[in-house]
C-alpha cells in the first residue's frame, strides 16, 4: 500500500549529544547560514551492545564515512553535517528507546538504525510520532512494508522475501531435499523462516519442521534433539549471536556441519575464527544482503582499521548519503523534506555514486538516480528497495567465509 501523501509533524529539539563532527558557516546575522542550527544532524541508533553487538562497527564505520566524505565535500547546504551516536543494544533491554528518547531531544533530522528488525519496531513509533526520518541499513522483515506508522521509514537493506528465495534456491542447488528450520522468535526470525519455507516447498523440497526459539535462552538440547528426530538432510539457521551456544549443540547430537547440511543468515553469518575449534565451520553455507564490498572496504578500514567484517557497512553509508542528498534536492535539513525526497534522489535521474559526484549534480539542477555501495537503491514509494543483490557464502576451515556468487533480484511484481 502506497504510505504517500506523508503527515507534516514537529521535531523536538533539547540536547545530549555523543559524538559530533560539526564546523560553522556564515553565521545568519549577516545573511547567510547559521550553521549552531541549520546543520543536518544525523543519529544512529545501532549494536553497540547485545546479540548483533558483531554488526556494530560496520555499520558505524558506514555512517561515519560518508559524514566524512560530506563535510570534507562542503557538506550539506553550507554546513558540516553532525552526527550523534547511541546504542541500540537488543530487545532484551529498553536501551534503544531510551537511545531514541536521547535523539528526539537533541533534534536529529534523520536516524539510521537500528540493525535488529524487532528493536526497530521497539522505536518506529515514537519516530513517526515526532515526524523523524529512520533509514535502517539492516532491517529485513517483510512487516516493515505495510507497517501502519511507517510514514518516515525506510531501508537500505531487502525484505527477507528476497533473501528467503535466494536461500531456498541455493539449499535446493546443493541437492537437499528436506530441512528443518530453526529460527529465534521475533518479527526478523519468523518472518525469514517464513519466506524461506515458502519458497524451499515451492522448489519442491519439504520442511520437516520450523522450530522457533527463545532468543534469550542459552541452552539448546531441547531444540538440537528436535532436529536430530527429524531426519533432514540440512538446517537453515537464523539467528543472532546464539548460534556460538546452539551450534555446538547441534554437533554434540551428531550434526556437526560435516554431518548435515548449514545454512546461515545475515543474522549470524560472521568471521567466528578461533570461537569455534579449527574446521568446526568448514563447508556450511550462508546469505546476506549486499553486493560486493570490495570498492569500500578499504576506505572503511581507514575510519576503523580494526575491522574484520564489512556487513550491513556499505548500506550504513548509503543510509547517510542519501539522507543528506535529500536535503540539497530539498534546500532544507528538517526530516519533511529529507522524508520527501528520498525516493526522488535514488532513482529516475542521472545515475551517480557516492556524495560527491551526487552532490555536484544537485548544485547544477540535475535530477539524480544514486547508485549505492552496497547496490543500486531505489526506494519504493513503502520504503523498500525495489531490487537488491544477495551474497552467497561458505566457511573454510579457520571458520571465516568467502564469496561464492552474488545474486541479483527484484522485489517488484
Amino acid at each position: 500500500m502506497s504510505r504517500f501523501p506523508r503527515a507534516l509533524l514537529a521535531v523536538a529539539t533539547a540536547g545530549i549529544t555523543a559524538l559530533s563532527l560539526t564546523a560553522c558557516g556564515e553565521d545568519s546575522d549577516s545573511g547567510g547560514t547559521d550553521c549552531e542550527s541549520d546543520a543536518l544532524k544525523v543519529g544512529t541508533i545501532l549494536p553497540q551492545t547485545g546479540s548483533l553487538a558483531f554488526l556494530g562497527p560496520p555499520e558505524f564505520a558506514g555512517v561515519d564515512l560518508a559524514i566524512k566524505e560530506i563535510n570534507e565535500a562542503g557538506g550539506v547546504l553550507g554546513c558540516d553535517a553532525e552526527v550523534y551516536h547511541q546504542d541500540s543494544g537488543d530487545t532484551t533491554s529498553p536501551i534503544a528507546s531510551e537511545s531514541a528518547d536521547a535523539l528526539i531531544r537533541q533534534g536529529v533530522h534523520t536516524v539510521i538504525g537500528a540493525a535488529s528488525s524487532s528493536v526497530s519496531l521497539s522505536f518506529i513509533d515514537k519516530l513517526y510520532q515526532e515526524g523523524i526520518v529512520q533509514i535502517s541499513p539492516a532491517n529485513t522483515s517483510p512487516e516493515f512494508t505495510t507497517y501502519p506508522n511507517g510514514d518516515y521509514y525506510f531501508r537500505t537493506a531487502p525484505s527477507d522475501v528476497l533473501q528467503g528465495r535466494v536461500l531456498a534456491d541455493q539449499i535446493i542447488a546443493d541437492g537437499h531435499e528436506k530441512i528443518v528450520i530453526l529460527a529465534l522468535q521475533d518479527s526478523y526470525g519468523t518472518g525469514l523462516a517464513e519466506s524461506v519455507s515458502t519458497n524451499f516447498t515451492d522448489f519442491g523440497g519439504e520442511v520437516l519442521d520450523t522450530i522457533v526459539y527463545d532468543p534469550a535462552a542459552t541452552e539448546f538440547s531441547a531444540e538440537a534433539g528436535r532436529v536430530a528426530d527429524a531426519g533432514a538432510d540440512a538446517v537453515v539457521l537464523i539467528t543472532f549471536n546464539e548460534i556460538v551456544n546452539l551450534a555446538p549443540a547441534l554437533a554434540e547430537e551428531g550434526m556437526s556441519a560435516q554431518d548435515l547440511g548449514w545454512y546461515f543468515v545475515d543474522g549470524n553469518l560472521s568471521n567466528y575464527g578461533d570461537q569455534f575449534p579449527a574446521g568446526f565451520l568448514e563447508g556450511a553455507k550462508g546469505t546476506y544482503p549486499g553486493a560486493d564490498t570490495a570498492g569500500i572496504q578499504d576506505r572503511l578500514l581507514e575510519v576503523d582499521p580494526e575491522l574484520t567484517d564489512f556487513t550491513y557497512g556499505p548500506e550504513s553509508y548509503d543510509a547517510t548519503v542519501l539522507a543528506a542528498l535529500a536535503a540539497i534536492q530539498g534546500g532544507k535539513v528538517d526530516s519533511d523534506t529529507i522524508k520527501d525526497n528520498l525516493i526522488d534522489v535514488s532513482r529516475g535521474g542521472t545515475k551517480c555514486n557516492g556524495f560527491t559526484e551526487c552532490a555536484e549534480l544537485l548544485e547544477n539542477d540535475e535530477d539524480i538516480d544514486y547508485e549505492g555501495y552496497s547496490g543500486p537503491i531505489e526506494f519504493s514509494a513503502e520504503g523498500d528497495v525495489s531490487a537488491a543483490t544477495i551474497g552467497i557464502y561458505q566457511y573454510q576451515a579457520d571458520n571465516t567465509f568467502i564469496n561464492l556468487e552474488y545474486k541479483f533480484g527484484s522485489l517488484e511484481g
